[in-house]
This record gives structure tokens, C-alpha cells and sequence, in this order.
């Protein structure tokens, strides 16, 4: 959607390829040329206003390079970036928006803001989990390296350490690093066996790992355990499947509401269970009945139990660990983004 019909001239120097992604833009009129504006590549003009502008073409944008681009123009105020590239994911677009850098898209999605100018158009959005040809994806055992350094983002580690705590392979703990450190995101010390990596930028990490995990083959099944009230539900969770020896973990809004006090609402307690057992098996266990409507209680299984690493026992039960729950409160669609952001400043801290 348009939400400023002002059309918008871009003159200078600017690639081929970026002029051709912006010239599909409605209400963006670009004349390549010599460059306008000192130490800059182009103009950019609207309402007869002329603002020097850096167009920067990337083939692709996730939240790794959208951060990297943030910490380029920190504090530079006297030119604009706008970034075209072919593909982008949702979260890379979200970060360069609230930092005020411009950005267009293949998928037909832009966002220019300037004082006296807003030029919004939301197109396809179908990059989400999308990622540059040729690189690993953080998910599945990929995905629990990257829990692993984001629990212990201070920590100094060598493949094998890292590889031990995500129980992986040495390899795959190789080439996620190899693709980690290409975009910023660790560091490297000494040579060799010696060699070390540490976490340099949590919070890009944090976003990357969470726009491109997904889990196989999810399967939910709704139940309903007499409960006063969600928290004696957990505790009843805790104490039933503790002594039939399943292995669970709590997610979501209940366990939020069990590490800070900012969720107040919680329509039911979701937990993450044994892919080995079946739910109605689980279901016995807690003395609870499966249903189809009025549930409190929702039974979640993937196979290879990725969800279920790193859980930590709090309070007598068993949560997923705050990264998990901070992706697990995203994908919730009961305020789960709103809740997340809140655990993500207040429990996680980056």
C-alpha cells in the first residue's frame, strides 16, 4: 500500500541493476548520471527538497547484513543510505526501517522515510525463510550451534567444545562458524588447533538464528487437565510427567509467565514433548483428556526433539531455554511478538 503517493527522483551514479528494481517501484523515477552531492552517490528529490543519497545494491539481505549496515551509518546524518537488493527477509526489511535506512526489494516492497516523506509499499513478502544460495541454514543442528552461543555469548570456544555442547558433528560446527564469521557475526583468535571463536554481535545472531530456524513436521494435540489456574496446570505438568519420566519442556506464554511477571495472560500452557511417545500416551500421564475445543493444555512434537535442548528446570519445571522461547513466543499468534520483544529486553538482554 501507498502510503504517500509523492514521487520520488533519483539522480546520479547507480547501478544498473538497483536502477532497474527501483524503476518497478510505482512513484520512483531514477535518471542515471554524474554524481550530484559531494561524497555521495546520488540525489534523491521530492517536494523540492534534494538529500544526498548512497544506494547500495545487495543481491540478498538478511538480519546479519541489515546489522551491518546499521553500525555503517551510526551517527552519519548528512546523507541517506537506501539499499536495493533482489531478496530480503521480513526481518532484515524491519531492522533497516527502525533505523531509518531506506530499503527496496525484488518482491516489490519498499520503505523511504525522510522528514516530509513516507514512501511505503508493502509487495510479496515470500522471503521469510529465505537465505543466499550455498549457505548453511541455522536450523535443526545448525540451529542448536547457534543456541549454543547465544546461552554463552561471553564464551570463548573451540570447535570441539562447541561441537560437545550442541551434540553435533565437528564438521557442521565448522561450517556454521565459516558462515558466521564471513558475516560479522563471531570473531576469530590464534591459528591452527589453538583457534578460538567468541560471539561479537548477540543480537544480530539472535535475529538471524530466529527469521531462519524452522521446525519438520510439528504436530499439536489439544487436551484439557482440570486447573485452577495456569500455573497450578505447570505445576501438575511438572509433577505428573517428572514421575512417568517423560521428558518435557514448557514453552510459550506459560513460560514466559514463569521467568518475568509481564505476561498476564496465559489461554494455555503449551509444552513440548517426546517425539517417541504418543500424545494420548502423555495425555494419561497428566490425567487429561483429549479435546478438540475448550483446551488449557497443548501437546507439541517435532521430530528429533531440537525444541527440547538446553531446557532448564525452573521452579520445579522443566521451560525451553530463552532462546527458544523468545523464537517459540514469535511464532505464537496470541501476542506472541509483543511478548517476545518484552522477554527479549527483559530476561535476554540483547
Amino acid at each position: 500500500m501507498v502510503k504517500n503517493a509523492t514521487l520520488v527522483k533519483i539522480e546520479g551514479v547507480v547501478e544498473a541493476e538497483a536502477a532497474r528494481l527501483l524503476r518497478d517501484v510505482d512513484g520512483i523515477e531514477v535518471t542515471i548520471g554524474e554524481p550530484r552531492a559531494k561524497r555521495s552517490d546520488a540525489t534523491l528529490r521530492f517536494a523540492g527538497v534534494a538529500k544526498p543519497v548512497d544506494v547500495e545494491l545487495k543481491q540478498y539481505l538478511n538480519a546479519a547484513t541489515a546489522w551491518q549496515l546499521v553500525r555503517r551509518v551510526d551517527g552519519v546524518d548528512d546523507r541517506y543510505l537506501l539499499v536495493v537488493t533482489d531478496q530480503a527477509t521480513d526481518e532484515a526489511r524491519d531492522i533497516l526501517e527502525r533505523h531509518g535506512i531506506g530499503i527496496v526489494d525484488g518482491g516489490g516492497n519498499a520503505h523511504i522515510e525522510l522528514p516530509g516523506l513516507l514512501l511505503h509499499i508493502e509487495g510479496r513478502r515470500r522471503t521469510k525463510g529465505a537465505r543466499q544460495q550455498g549457505t548453511i541454514r541455522l536450523s535443526g543442528k545448525a540451529g542448536l550451534v547457534t543456541q549454543a552461543l547465544l546461552l554463552s555469548p561471553d564464551r570463548v570456544w573451540q570447535i570441539h567444545d562447541l561441537g560437545a555442547e550442541a551434540g553435533v558433528s565437528d564438521g557442521l560446527v565448522h561450517r556454521v562458524l565459516a558462515r558466521l564469521e564471513a558475516e560479522g557475526l563471531i570473531g576469530s583468535e590464534g591459528a591452527g588447533p589453538g583457534r578460538v571463536r567468541r560471539v561479537t554481535n548477540p543480537t544480530a545472531l539472535l535475529d538471524v538464528w530466529a527469521e531462519e530456524n524452522v521446525d519438520r513436521a510439528v504436530e499439536r494435540t489439544t487436551a484439557f487437565r482440570l486447573a485452577r489456574t495456569p500455573k497450578e496446570l505447570v505445576a501438575t505438568v511438572a509433577e505428573r510427567l517428572g514421575k512417568a519420566h517423560i521428558t518435557y519442556a514448557v514453552t510459550r506464554a506459560a513460560a514466559a509467565m514463569a521467568l518475568a511477571p509481564f505476561v498476564t495472560s496465559v489461554p494455555t500452557v503449551d509444552v513440548w514433548i517426546d517425539s517417541g511417545l504418543t500424545p494420548r500416551a502423555v495425555a494419561k500421564a497428566l490425567d487429561a483428556e483429549l479435546v478438540e475445543t475448550g483446551a488449557n493444555l497443548v501437546l507439541t512434537q517435532t521430530p528429533g526433539d531440537v525444541p527440547l535442548a538446553f531446557r532448564r528446570e525452573h521452579e520445579g519445571a522443566w521451560l525451553v531455554n530463552p532462546m527458544r522461547l523468545y523464537y517459540d513466543l514469535r511464532k505464537d499468534p496470541r501476542r506472541g511478538r509483543e511478548q517476545a520483544d518484552r522477554l527479549r529486553q527483559e530476561v535476554i538482554g540483547f
